[in-house]
């Protein structure tokens, strides 16, 4: 469902100088939204998902860098620049049809079935240098060499040295994981940022003429860092927002800034629910 917002957000780290994000929200309402929200991680994509990707969205300065630094944790692994932002946990169906990508997969099928996801802006071309890790769990290959692909997220990784672009990029890239959050009750951050949730999509199916049914729990037993990746995933329709949230590497901090983000969200649909039951004609 899309939800209208304003989201003021800074830019997330890119391979390219100045990135530049133009681009328009994938959707289209008469009211100005700029994410749209998931009411439930059971409710994921029935429909599979073709993109064209382009190598040259990655910045030479990550292209063959003499001596680069090495430690236990850097590892290479191919990647998939997408205009979309992949989180830990999501799932995310994929239709494989260019050339080099199918040769990609060849290769994984062979191997661990893993490659990173990176968000490429449509319209500058730039792509981010955090992504997150994509694991095949389910493909099947058609006739004419095209794959169709379940992926789940799995690890956050930054790139560090771009190894080769052809025919599909290989990165070296390190691990990211969230420092911890020192006195933050991150339980009771967690515990609002599902409230909020909750209020906001109770408000968005009154406003689209749904049903307003009780929402379930959210969360799920999610412990906060799994379930801050989570809400991550629902804004969709703004992939600064969601780089964003992907990036930081502290999970209190990521759920504030939802519960930031939800609570602008709220008082729009309280706002619009407002004038709804004024002018009951003009929704």
């Amino acid at each position: 469902m899309a939800l209208p917002h304003t989201v003021s957000s800074p830019s997330s780290t890119s391979l390219s100088p100045s990135p530049s994000f133009k681009s328009k929200p994938p959707f289209h309402s008469s009211l100005p939204p700029t994410f749209a929200l998931r009411s439930s991680n059971r409710r994921r994509l029935c429909k599979l998902s073709s993109f064209r990707c382009s190598s040259s969205s990655f910045s030479e300065k990550h292209h063959n860098n003499a001596n680069p630094k090495k430690s236990d944790d850097v590892v290479e692994l191919p990647l998939f620049p997408l205009p979309l932002v992949l989180f830990p946990g999501a799932i995310l169906p994929l239709q494989i049809f260019e050339f080099r990508y199918r040769i990609m997969m060849h290769t994984l099928l062979q191997s661990d079935l893993r490659f990173g996801v990176v968000y490429s802006d449509s319209v500058s071309g730039s792509a981010a240098e955090v992504g997150c890790v994509g694991e095949v769990v389910k493909h099947e290959r058609l006739v004419d060499d095209r794959f169709f692909l379940i992926c789940k997220g799995q690890e956050r990784f930054r790139v560090t040295n771009l190894v080769r672009k052809k025919p599909y990029l290989v990165a070296e890239v390190t691990w990211l994981e969230d420092r911890p959050s020192g006195e933050e009750n991150l339980e009771a951050l967690a515990s609002e940022v599902e409230i909020l949730m909750k209020e906001v999509i109770r408000l968005s199916n009154r406003l689209n003429g749904k049903a307003e049914k009780e929402v379930q729990d959210l969360r799920r037993n999610q412990f906060p860092t799994p379930f801050s990746f989570f809400v991550g995933s629902t804004f969709e329709g703004a992939p600064r927002e969601q780089q964003a949230l992907l990036e930081l590497e502290d999970t209190a901090a990521r759920l504030k800034r939802e519960r930031e983000t939800l609570r602008n969200t709220l008082n729009y649909l309280t706002a619009a629910s407002a004038v709804k039951d004024v002018f009951p004609s003009s929704s």
